[in-house]
């Protein structure tokens, strides 16, 4: 765990041991923010991730950022800034993203189960819409002709593998996400007969992947998938949407992903095959958790030291309400402790504490048996990986407690 903690905590720095965040140590932007626990994020940090996707990837991809990752509304402006479009999974993610200055036609609208006033209000913007089935299209064109617009589609498929490695499963079996592969002619006819405006496809095959190998064989996969599936486009095929998937390390066991070896591939497959057979095609890798997720922070206060039958309990004021995942409650298999460190100047010797949350729940448990310089009372502790599917995926309502504040460092 130190040499995870020491990793995840590196790039933000420390000032007389202090943590900081955009350079401001967390004490001072604690007294700033006026309340604990909140979210802080380092903008300088998601600008440099950005710069360093942009450098691996290959000339001509495209980088869109998935909303869902992180949908703070200054984080947001400053990634629309960043990145070339965005990806929204909701209307209220889709309110968000035309308020940036990214332009309509760069946003697509993906995720099941889109609501007929929501696909209305896409056709009306002017985004991308990703049929996710049958009924989807029948929506999209009933709005297109009450509204006299022609709507802009894509086709998320399903497709007929999986990709080993992810944390998440997106494609491959059954699967509420996208159109099955092999019924994606029928449908492309479909979308044809109705006169919409086709714009490609999307195949998004799984998430949280570290392994450079699994990735760069699903984008192959994927892209002879594509290559396929569009000898029935209704028209040529000019968005190809290979996904994502890019991880981050959040336990001890984890490896940094190998990006430039996904970069080479993506080289490879853009000159060989897409290029070749579709020349009009934006190419389009889509990364929500990799762009922001090593940026941010949680910082919540030590309220309570307590020791029960030898084991030491530093309470702090934040838990699961906030930050879900790091409890081990969102999608973990075995649960494996998020890095941690003690945020403010040590004030003891290293000892093994076990840091829980506020909530009156044996599930809020932050960091179980964590060595950690001495913490009295009033230190903050910082949780980190907190980017990503931090507030928004996290049960804020659950006992009443209030929603924390997030602020842009």
């Amino acid at each position: 765990m130190a040499n995870t903690t020491e990793a995840a905590a590196a790039p933000f720095g420390r000032d007389g041991g202090v943590l900081t965040v955009g350079g401001v140590p967390v004490d001072r932007l604690a007294a700033r923010v006026g309340t604990t626990p909140f979210f802080a994020y380092d903008r300088s940090l998601v600008t440099t991730r950005v710069e360093r996707v942009r450098a691996a990837l290959p000339d001509g991809v495209e980088l869109s950022y998935a909303v869902k990752a992180n949908p703070m509304p200054a984080l947001l402006h400053h990634l629309s800034g960043l990145v070339d479009g965005l990806d929204v999974a909701s209307g209220g993610e889709l309110r968000q993203a035309l308020d940036t200055t990214v332009p309509p036609e760069r946003i697509s609208f993906a995720g099941p189960g889109k609501s007929a006033a929501e696909l209305t209000r896409a056709v009306a913007a002017g985004v991308t819409v990703e049929l996710e089935s049958t009924t989807e299209l029948a929506r999209v064109r009933e709005a297109g002709e009450r509204l006299g617009l022609t709507p802009r589609v894509a086709l998320r498929v399903n497709p007929d593998f999986a990709v080993r490695g992810s944390g998440m499963r997106l494609g491959g079996g059954p699967q509420q996400f996208g159109i099955d592969a092999e019924r994606v002619p029928a449908v492309l006819a479909e979308v044809g007969a109705a006169g919409l405006d086709f714009q490609g496809f999307h195949v998004f095959a799984g998430s949280q992947n570290l392994r450079a190998e699994s990735l760069c064989e699903a984008q192959r996969a994927t892209v002879d998938l594509v290559l396929q599936l569009a000898e029935a486009a209704p028209g040529p095929v000019r968005s190809v949407n290979l996904g994502g998937g890019f991880g981050i390390p959040y336990t001890a066991r984890d490896t940094a992903l190998d990006l430039d070896e996904v970069g080479e591939n993506l080289a490879k497959l853009l000159a060989v095959s897409l290029r070749p057979a579709l020349p009009e095609a934006r190419v389009v890798i889509e990364l929500g958790r990799y762009l922001v997720g090593e940026a941010g922070v949680y910082l919540t206060r030590v309220v309570d030291r307590k020791v029960s039958r030898g084991t030491t309990f530093l309470v702090v004021d934040g838990g699961l309400h906030h930050q879900l995942a790091a409890s081990g409650n969102f999608g973990q298999a075995i649960r494996r402790n998020y890095p941690l460190s003690l945020a403010t100047a040590p004030g003891g010797p290293e000892e093994t504490v076990t840091v829980v949350g506020c909530l009156c729940t044996p599930l809020d448990l932050l960091g179980d048996r964590v060595s950690l310089p001495g913490a009295a009372i009033g230190d903050l502790i910082a949780i980190f990986q907190a980017g990503a599917y931090g507030l928004t995926a996290s049960p804020t309502a659950f006992l009443g407690h209030p929603a924390p504040p997030e602020v842009l460092v």
